[in-house]
């Protein structure tokens, strides 16, 4: 499996997944011109030269180089909020309080709020179901991380990921239940076709602009808040692992959590290292053990590539990445040539057979290997 920046002749692949996702995912719509646009987006942000973040907007694919599949997608948006606004609602308490009547009520209420702009977003991971292996879903979350790591210039300092909130397979969100019948009579499949497609000027003219009381929700409403899509889970408790937090902020439509990190301590960021690669032979001894399972990137832009591998032995001292030369190639890196790599797992005991003993949940209960996540 090898993630590359997406290109144009990814479009069929692109347009299924948009299809796949389903309501509520609003990075991609449904929409052949829409992803167009979208892929060139992401091209011409690879090839631009960036100082600091701006618009820019980097997807990613996930390929079989055997059969040339497109697994999945993961992408990066350098600065959100700029161009159109980025809403969230924020919950939080109001005190209620009468010395005179001896009177106390402390309740919880939601109010739209811009605060994460011009904060990076990881977002448009998604694993299509029938390419489902261990350690793919892994893989697209976490390369986003390297990416980071070798090129934080292009990013802002605190990073964000919208999680998918509750919706049912019928595309209906408990939380976007309750405020179609009371604000805006619009499907939510609509809603969050509008929103991936940019068009959310309905928000400042339809949506609340006062606190909302949240005990005034209904009871389905006011259980969602805060929580996420079954199928996002495993993506939300991977991001935790790397150092990402909720503080309050959901999504306007389903009320999903967004979590934030602090872009040098995220887990996989700080760990990571640049390292010089020596291109060795298959067969070399060094190599037939097994090495630590590491997660492998070029430091390229537009030419990036990235790979999740047992077949590479890394040496922090002093500061050796030793390579087969097929994956090598692979991943365009010659010998001498500059990569940057974290351990994900230690190496595994291949005496004992058992995928438990590397230490790696997407081995030992491939059925919990994340699907999708915004």
């Amino acid at each position: 499996m090898i993630i590359r920046p997406i290109a144009h002749k990814d479009l069929d692949a692109l347009a299924c997944i948009a299809r796949e996702s389903g309501p509520g995912f609003t990075s991609l719509v449904d929409d052949r011109e829409f992803l167009t646009a979208k892929i060139q987006h992401s091209i011409d942000s690879f090839n631009r030269d960036v100082v600091e973040p701006g618009d820019e907007g980097y997807l990613f694919v996930l390929e079989d180089p055997d059969t040339g599949d497109i697994l999945g997608t993961t992408g990066i948006e350098a600065s959100v909020g700029l161009d159109s606004p980025l809403y969230h609602y924020h919950k939080s308490q109001v005190v209620h309080h009468s010395r005179e009547l001896g009177l106390f009520k402390r309740v919880d209420v939601l109010n739209m709020c811009n605060h994460y702009t011009g904060c990076s977003e990881i977002c448009t991971l998604y694993l299509r179901p029938q390419f489902r292996r261990p350690g793919a879903g892994k893989l697209l979350s976490k390369v986003r991380f390297l990416f980071m790591a070798q090129h934080p210039e292009r990013f802002a300092d605190t990073i964000i990921a919208e999680m998918r909130g509750v919706s049912s397979d019928r595309g209906e969100s408990p939380f976007w239940n309750w405020l179609r019948q009371h604000f805006v009579d619009l499907e939510f499949a609509q809603v969050t076709q509008l929103v991936g497609a940019g068009n959310n000027g309905f928000i400042a003219e339809l949506m609340p602009k006062y606190p909302l009381y949240t005990h005034l929700l209904s009871p389905e409403a006011q259980a969602v808040i805060g929580e996420v899509h079954d199928k996002t889970r495993p993506a939300l408790k991977m991001l935790e692992a790397e150092g990402f937090r909720h503080k309050g902020y959901v999504d306007l439509f389903d009320a999903g959590p967004t979590v934030e990190a602090e872009r040098d301590q995220i887990r996989s960021v700080a760990r990571s290292s640049e390292c010089t690669v020596q291109v060795v032979q298959a067969d070399t001894p060094v190599l037939q053990h097994g090495g630590d399972r590491l997660l492998i990137a070029n430091t390229q832009v537009a030419g990036f590539r990235a790979t999740l591998t047992e077949r590479a032995i890394h040496h922090p001292q002093p500061g050796i990445l030793q390579v087969p030369a097929d994956l090598a190639r692979a991943l365009d890196l010659e010998d001498g040539a500059r990569a940057r790599c974290v351990r994900l797992a230690a190496a595994s005991n291949k005496t004992q057979g058992d995928a438990s003993s590397t230490g790696d949940a997407s081995q030992a209960q491939p059925q919990q290997e994340l699907r999708y996540a915004l």
